[in-house]
Order: structure tokens, then sequence, then C-alpha cells
């Protein structure tokens, strides 16, 4: 049996003014799509607990299955436990929060430089991508480097309005990185795939990144 660990966030505000957290759809379709395929799947996340979504990805046109998902959210196990070894795959759901706490999180590194020196699957999408920033290889490279990938653009995070609120602009400090970052137009579903990085650009594109990680691991 494969077996895919989801790392989500634990961060749930952007300021004192504005909530944050995981994008339901980003976690849940993913899940959903694993699981149908018989894939075992741990969902973890920084500090383990209870997972803040963010209310804005809580439309009333979600279907019940998605809405459903939540359940799986409410014990998430810590990453401090968690070991790469167990896994075929990594995925990293967006949500605003990923900004404040995957990026520098060291335990999270480690665990992608391993899985992907072992030639397993690093994926994520929209602003999953935010735990790569700072990820480095064994050789001191960033894992990034070089590669061909996507994640929320710069153009779409002013369009959201929400640039102003972020610690940073995500599509740029990937191209500084030394990403080969491709970018489609706003809320377009694209989807990249170099190797065994696959990465999403946006919500819209969840659902073929769920489908690519399957069609590798198979």
């Amino acid at each position: 049996m494969k077996h895919i660990l989801i790392v989500v966030t634990s961060a749930h505000r952007m300021n004192a003014n504005k909530e944050t957290g995981l994008w339901l759809s980003e976690f849940a379709e993913p899940y959903i799509e694993f699981t149908k395929a018989g894939y075992a799947v741990t969902i973890a996340s920084p500090l383990g607990g209870k997972t803040p979504v963010d209310p804005s990805s809580l439309s009333a046109d979600l279907e019940a299955e998605i809405l459903d998902a939540r359940q799986y959210l409410e014990n998430t196990v810590p990453l401090s436990v968690v070991n790469a070894a167990d896994y075929d795959a990594i995925l990293l759901p967006g949500g605003h929060g990923t900004m404040f706490d995957l990026p520098d999180n060291e335990t999270l590194q480690g665990l992608l430089r391993a899985i992907y020196e072992n030639d397993k699957i690093v994926a994520a999408v929209c602003h999953g991508p935010a735990g790569l920033v700072e990820a480095k290889l064994s050789d001191g490279r960033f894992l990034v480097e070089g590669k061909r990938l996507t994640a929320f653009t710069d153009s779409e995070e002013h369009a959201a309005g929400l640039a102003a609120d972020m610690p940073f602009l995500l599509e740029s400090r990937l191209r500084a990185a030394g990403a080969n970052f491709v970018t489609a137009p706003d809320w377009s579903d694209h989807v990249e795939v170099d190797g065994n990085l696959i990465t999403g650009q946006n919500p819209q594109s969840t659902l073929q990144v769920a489908k690519a990680v399957i069609a590798k691991l198979q």
C-alpha cells in the first residue's frame, strides 16, 4: 500500500484583523482522491492537533464530501514525530496560513529533503509551495533550484487583495531560490511536473495535482 503524508498549516491568523488557515478544498480533494485510490494517508502539521480552516474557503456551494473532510483535521500528527521513510509522497496544500508557519520549519525541510533525495514525490499546490522556499538538498542547493514549478502567483496575490498582508510574495521568493517559475493566467487550472516535483498554481489546480501524484505512484 502506498502511504502519503499531507502536511497542513497550524497558523490561524495573517494579522490581528484577518483570520487564515488551510484552504479546505486543497486538502479535501487530494485526500478523497488518495483514499479512493487505496492509499493510506497521514495528516500532519507543525503543531499537531486541530488544523484551522480559512473561513473564506467554506463557501455555501462546496460539495458535502469536501465539507465532511474537516473531520480528518481534528487531530493532526505533529511534524516532530513523522518519519520520512514511512512515505511514498508528501503533499503540501495551501491556504495563506502556510505562508506563516511552513517556510522556516526545519523539521519540514528535513522531511522534504529526505523524501526527495530518496526518489519519492514532493507535491504542493497554491500557497503550499511556501514550504519549499527554504528547503535545501544535502549539497546545500535549494530543492527548487533549476526546477520547473508553479504556485500562487504574485498577480493572483495582488488580485486577491492580500499581497500587503503576506510576509513575502511566493512567486518572487521561489524565483529568488532559483526555480524556473511558470505562470498561467490568474485562476487557471495549471500544473507543472518536473521529475518527482509536482506543483499546482491555485485552488483550481488541486484536483489535477492529486491525479498527477497518483499517476506517478502507479
